[in-house]
């Protein structure tokens, strides 16, 4: 072979190493999901429910990665600076991504230019618990704990969705209470039902199971109305938080510049996926509603997002490093 030859055929063969990703060809190799936070939160639960029948569909071992760190950011970096080419997808909560930008002085990624959204997958309201020992049986009973003595709140992460939310709801009662953070929701449940704090807000999904076992005690629920498998648990508008309603949105993200046909198959699957009669049924027993979108309506919806929680940060006056 000449040299010329030997060198055209080596040029061919690097540039169809990195060819871009096509529907057609697409899956070859294990796809990993990433999950930026601890094993057992909510994402994780969603990532857990969904990989196998992944698998099955695309006919490639799909492997969830936890990657804690940063508030979310160090697992989401990751998948933000990978490869394009889905084989590396982020599972996160949305809610929580949306708010990073308003929240960090300065990120090493820019979710509105290095993701790019497949599907949502599932929403669920926060409950706010409290350690069985804790004399309050409703939010009102707790604020007034807080104001003659100290009441440490677990928050699952500084800036996230359910520690925004209980700025609110402390700001509208005048509650008094300590935050302690932690790197996500499993871990600040862990210890609360330890009893080393006494209270945290955090995602449906992830609680109520402790909440049913009796390990947690709910006082209320950030839903507009009250969810049917806690009917006598009042939302925390019903008991003075006038108009509030907050949650955890899963969706699923992937490098910008993922191929649209890659994007739009792997929404396809994902959507069949978390609408089977199964999965519908494992999650809502555990207080999570499937709600998927088109990659297009994810995007829209990240963006609203971004606006609402910017405005809430500014309110509350949260900045991370």
């Amino acid at each position: 072979m000449s040299r010329s030859i030997a060198v055209a055929a080596a040029l061919a063969a690097a540039a169809f190493a990195h060819a871009p990703a096509h529907a057609e060809d697409w899956p070859a190799r294990p796809i990993r999901i990433v999950v930026p936070y601890t094993a057992g939160g909510s994402s994780d639960i969603i990532a857990r429910a969904v990989a196998p029948a992944l698998q099955q569909a695309l006919k490639q071992p799909v492997v969830v990665d936890n990657k804690p760190g940063a508030n979310g950011n160090t697992g989401t970096n990751e998948v933000a600076k990978s490869a394009a080419d889905g084989y590396t997808i982020l599972l996160c909560d949305v809610g929580a991504l949306s708010i990073t930008p308003s929240v960090y002085a300065k990120l090493p990624f820019d979710p509105s230019k290095d993701l790019k959204g497949v599907t949502m997958l599932a929403y669920s309201p926060h409950l706010l618990v409290v350690h069985p020992s804790v004399p309050a049986n409703n939010l009102k009973e707790l604020v007034a704990l807080s104001q003659t003595g100290k009441v440490d709140f677990a928050v699952t992460a500084l800036g996230s969705a359910p520690h925004l939310a209980s700025i609110a709801v402390q700001k509208a009662t005048n509650a008094k209470w300590e935050y302690i953070p932690y790197k996500g929701g499993s871990q600040a449940l862990t210890d609360t039902m330890a009893g080393q704090t006494q209270a945290v807000m955090n995602g449906m999904l992830a609680t109520l199971p402790f909440v049913q076992s009796g390990k947690l005690k709910v006082l209320g629920v950030s839903k507009a109305t009250r969810v049917p498998l806690l009917p006598n648990v009042p939302t925390l508008a019903e008991q003075g938080v006038k108009g509030f309603e907050s949650g955890t949105w899963q969706g699923v993200l992937v490098p910008a510049s993922t191929p649209p046909a890659v994007v739009n198959k792997l929404a396809a699957e994902l959507t069949r996926i978390i609408r089977s009669p199964e999965v519908r049924a494992r999650l809502s027993a555990q207080g999570a509603e499937v709600y998927t979108m088109t990659p297009t309506e994810f995007s829209t919806f990240f963006e609203r997002e971004r606006k609402n929680w910017a405005a809430v940060v500014a309110q509350g006056g949260v900045k991370l490093d």
